[in-house]
């Protein structure tokens, strides 16, 4: 062993500390840029090839360009809204030290035609250092409920799945019922 090997060792942990604040900072600017309109701040966030997609299937978008105009769409139709991030879980790839994954715990409240709304949102996320900078490669987005906020204890409420409730038509929430998980759980 020699005298460089632990400091080489110090250096990468150090680094993988300093990534990890770097993709937090992503995260939490992701939700600042949506809620301020932030157009022109948009592109930073995401790498050129960008994916984005909802699990309901009503967003989906590939590369930065497109990426950028769904969520300009997306915000059009709403009014003021506030993301809070809570809990995240950041995988780093080993094999390639500019790549991770995530997943990433979050709410919103919002307004929508003058209904007052809040979801629960779950991202999976992809995240590789471009130009330098981490930036989002893949957002994968899931809800648990997306409600009128007068919803919000129903929505809750035992035996109730269509908590997707944006739409003209409530949907299946995204999570927990159809995850393999939930069902072993309950049998189903």
């Amino acid at each position: 062993m020699t005298a460089l090997q632990p400091a080489a060792g110090l250096e990468r942990r150090i680094r993988r500390l300093e990534d990890r604040t770097e993709i937090g900072e992503l995260i939490a600017r992701y939700g600042l840029v949506m809620d301020d309109r932030d157009i022109a701040g948009m592109p930073a966030l995401f790498t050129p090839d960008v994916e984005v997609h909802s699990l309901d299937g009503a967003m989906n978008a590939s590369g930065r360009d497109a990426a950028v105009e769904l969520f300009r769409r997306q915000l059009a139709a709403i009014g003021p809204s506030n993301h809070v991030t809570h809990d995240r879980i950041i995988t780093f790839d080993d094999a390639r030290t500019d790549h991770a994954t995530g997943v990433v715990l979050s709410h919103a409240e919002l307004s929508r035609s003058g209904v007052a709304m809040v979801a629960a949102i779950r991202y999976n996320d992809v995240y590789r250092r471009d130009a330098g900078a981490w930036r989002f490669r893949e957002r994968i987005i899931g809800f648990m409920y997306f409600v009128d906020a007068a919803e919000y204890a129903d929505a809750l409420g035992p035996g109730v799945a269509l908590r997707n409730r944006i739409f003209d038509r409530p949907r299946i929430a995204d999570w927990p019922e159809p995850l393999k998980t939930w069902r072993e759980f309950f049998g189903v």
